[in-house]
């Protein structure tokens, strides 16, 4: 018997957790909640979708840049080069010159758009890129020094710049008190560190001679002129090992978004994290820089048109990726057909660069 108006001990009560609707209701407004036993994942609807529609775009951009060429090659010539069907120059060009380096362009758009994504999240800036963190003059700088006095203006071999680009970087850290300090204190630092390096460069630049200063200078605006398979490989090794982590640091980074208390209380170790993003950021920029030069505008352009296509829910280093190989190839082919003769690819990137930070600035005047 039971009291009257009273329920009976064996009668289930609601509970919230019972209900996959109320933990759907939970999740971002364009994630998916993904369950296999014990481990669930939000899965980026809108994030997939931008990464669908820009992989088809890829493609068509690789096509226009394998053809593009002051020489007016068809895209039937293309095909027969691709394939070997041509006629022996024609396959010369496109397997042993074009595809090679359309390839290594796509590889270090991929990396400064990742190294971007990281620093921009890190400092909560838009226009921070790891050219900040004096990645490019220390590069430049070992760059400058290892062609100093040759008669021939070579630059050195490719790894040179990464050296140089994490040498720098770990000064800036240093002197700014560490990796874990906060991300605006590390760029401010950055600042000064790569205008002394990038001064001490144009001094040593200045003593040499025609031959060295001009083949240095190509290098310095950024180029992709010369990179074959032997450079592309290697980076595509470095990043299928380098941006799986830069995921998984993402991932953590989208916590940062709050003030430093509340993504402490949610379990965020920030040294470890912002340590961690530094690193990468630094490895990946660096590895782009000496493959094709300091490129402008890429490492800040591509995080931010991710972003805009991603949404503010996420760290967006899939699309930054894809968004920045899609960059640089398509300012490569446009170098290469927009006037008499060749175009390096840092220019061109420089020239539209120049239209976009000012649309980032107005932007970033608009309350949010």
């Amino acid at each position: 018997m039971t009291a009257p108006g009273t329920r009976p001990a064996t009668e289930p009560t609601a509970h919230p957790a019972a209900h996959p609707a109320a933990e759907g209701d939970l999740a971002p407004p364009d994630s998916t909640v993904l369950r296999w036993r014990s481990l669930s994942w939000l899965f980026p609807r809108r994030g997939a979708l931008v990464a669908a529609l820009l992989l088809p775009l890829i493609v068509v951009v690789i096509t226009l840049a394998v053809m593009a060429s002051s020489s007016g090659m068809s895209l039937s010539q293309t095909v027969s080069g691709l394939l070997g069907t041509g006629d022996p120059g024609t396959v010369m060009v496109v397997r042993d010159f074009r595809l090679p380096r359309v390839f290594a362009g796509l590889m270090v758009g991929a990396a400064l758009g990742v190294s971007g994504c990281l620093t921009q999240t890190l400092a909560g800036n838009p226009l921070a890129t790891p050219d900040l963190l004096g990645v490019n003059e220390g590069a430049t700088a070992v760059v400058v020094a290892s062609a100093a006095g040759s008669a021939t203006g070579m630059v050195g071999d490719w790894w040179l710049g990464p050296l140089g680009g994490v040498a720098a970087a770990v000064l800036v850290v240093l002197c700014a008190g560490g990796a874990g300090s906060r991300g605006y204190r590390v760029l401010v630092v950055g600042i000064g560190v790569s205008t002394f390096i990038g001064a001490v460069s144009d001094l040593v630049m200045s003593r040499q001679n025609d031959s060295t200063a001009g083949g240095v200078f190509l290098w310095a605006v950024g180029s992709l002129t010369g990179r074959d398979w032997g450079v592309g490989l290697p980076l595509l090794v470095a990043l299928l090992f380098l941006v799986p982590l830069s995921l998984t640091a993402g991932h953590r980074l989208q916590l940062l978004r709050f003030d430093d208390d509340m993504a402490a209380g949610l379990g965020v170790d920030l040294r470890r994290v912002r340590a961690a993003a530094l690193v990468l950021a630094v490895a990946l920029a660096g590895i782009a820089v000496g493959v094709g030069g300091p490129i402008a505008f890429v490492a800040l352009a591509a995080p931010v048109l991710a972003k805009r296509l991603s949404g503010p829910t996420r760290v967006p280093v899939v699309g930054s990726a894809l968004t920045g190989a899609a960059l640089i190839g398509a300012a490569d082919a446009l170098g290469r057909v927009v006037a008499p003769v060749e175009l390096p690819v840092g220019v061109v990137t420089s020239v539209l660069g120049g239209p976009f930070l000012l649309w980032v600035l107005f932007r970033s005047d608009r309350p949010t």
